[in-house]
C-alpha cells in the first residue's frame, strides 16, 4: 500500500511541476467546438488568400481576417458576372445553405417575394456602377424561413484597376 502511497504522491509532484492547467475532460466539450469554428475560419481565410493572389486583388488582406474572424461576417465573393465563387463555412448559421451548394449560383437564390425591389434596384446600381453598397434585405433560408441580412458590398480591383470580383460581408440582424 506504501507503494501506491508514493505513487500518487510521486503523480502530484509531476502534475504540479508542469507549467499548464490541468482541466477536466467535460471541458473538452466546450474546446472541441470552438476548435471547429478556429479550424473552419482558418480554412476560409486561407481560401480567401488564394483568391487574393489567383485574381491579383488589390486589397488589404488585414481587413478581410478582421471582417471574417472579429466580425463574424459571412463572406461572399462573385466573379464579374455575380455567380458565386466563395463562400466562407459560416454561412450555414444564417442560410442553412453549406458553400458547396451555393458556389456556381447567382446570389438571387435567396431571394423571394419579401424581398424588397428598391433595395435590389440599389444593389443593381451599385453593382453596374462599380461601387460600394450597404443595405438591409430580407433573404430566404434554405427551408423557405425569412431573415434580414445586412450586406456590405463592394467590388474588388485588380492591381491594374480592372473590377475581378465583388464582394459582401453579411450579417444577420434583427
Amino acid at each position: 500500500m506504501m507503494e501506491l502511497r508514493d505513487y500518487d504522491n510521486a503523480h502530484i509532484k509531476f502534475r504540479n511541476s508542469l507549467k499548464f492547467t490541468m482541466l477536466p475532460i467535460l471541458s473538452w466539450d466546450f474546446y472541441a467546438s470552438n476548435y471547429e469554428e478556429i479550424k473552419n475560419l482558418d480554412e476560409d481565410y486561407n481560401s480567401l488568400l488564394s483568391l487574393v493572389s489567383t485574381n491579383s486583388w488589390n486589397i488589404d488582406t488585414s481587413i478581410l481576417d478582421r471582417k471574417l474572424r472579429t466580425e463574424k461576417n459571412i463572406i461572399v465573393v462573385t466573379d464579374t458576372h455575380l455567380n458565386i465563387v466563395f463562400a466562407s463555412k459560416n454561412m450555414w448559421n444564417m442560410s442553412q445553405y453549406r458553400p458547396d451548394e451555393i458556389v456556381g449560383k447567382n446570389p438571387k437564390m435567396f431571394q423571394g417575394d419579401l424581398t424588397s425591389n428598391s433595395t435590389l434596384k440599389i444593389v443593381s446600381k451599385a453593382v453596374k456602377e462599380k461601387n460600394p453598397f450597404e443595405v438591409t434585405v430580407v433573404n430566404y433560408r434554405k427551408d423557405g424561413t425569412t431573415y434580414n441580412c445586412k450586406i456590405q458590398g463592394e467590388p474588388v480591383f485588380d492591381h491594374n484597376g480592372k473590377v475581378v470580383n465583388f464582394i459582401a460581408f453579411e450579417k444577420e440582424v434583427a
